[in-house]
């Protein structure tokens, strides 16, 4: 089992995150690319002390990148977890 400060790397706020979070009561994080489902609801639960309902998690790949020369390169995959509490949880992450 990893250990939760590993597990979760940043809080992703955007746009489209911020609407999720008073709409639907979700919040998005970077997390680990290796981790499941269970170990990003365990490591949520104890860093903040809220309950979890779902956990929904995606792959994004790096993007392409030149800086001003021939070869290319490109950012680094990342994984995206959006997080929902359960009704009457709020987290003030701002």
């Amino acid at each position: 089992m990893k250990d939760i400060y590993q597990v979760i790397d940043t809080v992703l706020i955007s746009e489209k995150a911020t609407l999720l979070q008073e709409e639907n009561n979700e919040h998005v994080f970077k997390v680990d690319r290796n981790a499941n489902k269970l170990e990003i609801k365990r490591a949520i639960e104890q860093l903040f002390g809220k309950k979890v309902e779902s956990v929904r998690t995606m792959n994004c790949q790096g993007k392409k990148k030149r800086n001003r020369r021939a070869d290319a390169g490109r950012t680094a995959h990342w994984k995206k977890a959006i997080v929902r509490l359960k009704d009457g949880e709020s987290l003030d992450l701002v």
